[in-house]
């Protein structure tokens, strides 16, 4: 058997070519969604055992579950405790792993058979919430290269970006050595100078850091109309933290970009799909996905939904996580409102207890 043969995917070619082509077509009316779920579940229960025998445990089979709500969510550290993959793991071209500890086997870990999927969700997705319209734009990247940061699905995501999006002259700006401020300042104000709408992407720390050496300098800018700022992944423990109502302030401030033009992403290294808002004049900002990713806000204790407008855990069905498991259950807390989700922090108290029961009975499971 061939290296090529051992690497094949264990799905069906016909569900990855209906998810991909419905990804690619506009949201429609119908149950497509729950369809493409279904037969994700029943492709998963059957190919990965650790999510099998949870889905056992909980009572729910492929002839149980009818709806996509009905997918067990795994709770979202089971990919650090447990290989979560519908293919051999040695089999996988990329294993992106999320952050903290230097330790792989302390980190949780999301297996691709390829990045196809992947790359598709993110194109389109980017393209729609974040390009507006725009074909390619001049932009900086405030976080190292795949090089630097193999097995980050950030670096991993803006490279895409850059690649996919970014007009000529968009380059990193942070190396081996740290950021490269000089150079960046002299890039912004290149792109003011000649009225050429620019695009910042990073980390929200990397902004932190930015606007303070910005302020060492006693340096702002005024970005042409058309430039934006994209902004992911929180700051805390990483630089002195902010109110999200300040840091979209000096955010403004600092680059002459209206908040309106300051797009927060989150994301997962667990999922395949990322939400975006639609800009923060106001906080918190709604969070929204496109039509392959459904959410629900849920109290962890019992695992049924909460009223929309009440607080409840995130649990997210992402259709792109065709080879881990399409249903996971975050330790964010949200409410679902119209249009979408806010996103408020972290679960604490009894949401973080029941978080943590549904993760220690996921373990029982899994482990037999």
């Amino acid at each position: 058997m061939t290296k090529a043969d051992t690497a094949a995917p264990v799905m069906a070619p016909d569900i990855l070519a209906d998810l991909m082509g419905f990804m690619s077509r506009p949201p429609g009316g119908g149950d497509e969604f729950n369809d493409l779920a279904l037969r994700l579940f029943a492709h998963q229960f059957r190919h990965n055992l650790a999510f099998q025998r949870y889905c056992r445990q909980q009572e729910k089979t492929v002839r149980t579950v009818k709806h996509w709500r009905d997918i067990p969510a795994v709770p979202i550290n089971a990919f650090k405790d447990l290989t979560l993959s519908c293919v051999r793991p040695e089999n996988c071209d990329r294993v992106f792993m999320t952050s903290g500890t230097t330790r792989a086997d302390s980190r949780g870990r999301h297996h691709h058979p390829h990045l196809r999927v992947y790359d598709h969700s993110m194109k389109l997705n980017f393209a729609r919430r974040f390009m507006s319209g725009a074909c390619r734009l001049r932009m900086g990247i405030l976080f190292p290269t795949e090089d630097m940061m193999p097995n980050s699905s950030l670096a991993h995501y803006l490279a895409l970006a850059l690649d996919e999006f970014g007009a000529e002259g968009s380059e990193y700006f942070i190396g081996p050595e740290g950021m490269d401020t000089g150079r960046l300042c002299r890039s912004l104000a290149q792109a003011q100078r000649e009225g050429v709408p620019y695009a910042l992407l990073g980390a929200s720390y990397s902004f932190v850091h930015l606007m303070d050496e910005l302020r060492q300098r006693e340096l702002a800018f005024a970005l042409p109309p058309g430039s934006r700022l994209l902004d992911t992944g929180g700051f805390k423990g990483q630089s002195r933290e902010l109110e999200m109502d300040d840091f979209y302030r000096q955010l403004s401030a600092g680059f002459g970009v209206p908040a309106s033009a300051c797009i927060n992403m989150y994301g997962m290294t667990e999922l395949s799909t990322q939400f975006y808002d639609d800009g923060n004049a106001s906080q918190p900002a709604v969070k929204s996905g496109p039509h392959w990713i459904r959410s629900r806000t849920v109290d962890p204790l019992t695992g049924r939904d909460v009223p929309a407008g009440e607080r409840g855990v995130l649990v997210h069905c992402d259709l792109a996580n065709f080879n881990s498991v399409t249903t996971i259950l975050t330790e964010d807390v949200g409410v679902t409102v119209d249009g979408g989700f806010l996103l408020l922090g972290r679960a604490e108290g009894a949401q973080a207890k029941g978080c943590s029961m549904a993760m220690d009975a996921f373990l029982r499971a899994a482990n037999g």
